[in-house]
């Protein structure tokens, strides 16, 4: 298999996706993967990149918010489940519609120089426009999924312990794991200003932090104290 991935056959795949404008995509997709990788290990929240006013239903009448970029994404209907979800699929889908232009219409592109910037510009945007409306149709019946989870969760998790599966809580960052009788759910978490938490110790969610979507935890040994 990697005797495959080094032949020269794989050269012109290794030129089109290093080369723009695929290599735009290629970019963001790698950025993607390491993030994925960096928070299954625990290392980073999985919505690290959500921006608050983006949970707003569309069509609710209050899409208005002060964050030109939450308005965009308000906008553009990519609102409603992790941002990190959305940059995922927009890199993967704009990748794939990039490097199939360029392959099957290389003879119309140019090989390097302004005039393949020229040419390749179209290409990328188009890429990215389309990329944009596939997310935004893939991700709406994610979005209601997304919500209804959300609030079960909250009834269901609040006075019940959880585990700090990061190397962290505190009063910004961290998740913790909570036993549901199955795979587990892993929900973002807090700690009060002045406390921190480490690595497998057991917390008590205490309360629904809605700005943040986060649980306001305290350590086990407190809450039952």
């Amino acid at each position: 298999m990697f005797a495959v991935l080094l032949s020269k056959e794989m050269d012109p795949f290794y030129q089109n996706v290093s080369s723009f404008p695929t290599v735009f995509f290629t970019f963001f997709l790698i950025l993607t993967l390491l993030f994925w990788l960096v928070a299954v290990l625990g290392l980073v929240d999985i919505d690290a990149f959500d921006i608050p006013g983006t949970d707003l239903e569309i069509g609710d009448g209050n899409t208005s918010t002060p964050d030109a970029v939450a308005g965009v994404i308000l906008k553009l209907g990519l609102n409603g489940v992790p941002l990190s979800v959305v940059i995922s699929l927009v890199s993967l889908i704009g990748w794939f519609i990039s490097y199939n232009t360029v392959h099957f219409f290389s003879y119309l592109i140019p090989s390097a120089g302004l005039a393949r910037f020229l040419v390749g510009l179209p290409v990328l945007l188009g890429a990215l426009y389309l990329s944009v409306l596939a997310t935004g149709f893939l991700i709406r019946p994610l979005r209601p999924l997304f919500k209804k989870m959300q609030r079960h969760t909250e009834k269901m998790v609040l006075g019940q312990t959880a585990v700090v599966r990061t190397s962290r809580v505190d009063p910004g960052f961290g998740e913790a794991i909570f036993d549901d009788g199955g795979a587990g759910l892993i929900l973002k978490v807090r700690a009060s200003e002045g406390q921190q938490f480490g690595k497998g110790d057991r917390v008590v969610l205490i309360e629904y932090l809605k700005d943040a979507n986060a649980y306001r935890v305290v350590s086990e040994e407190e809450f039952n104290g």
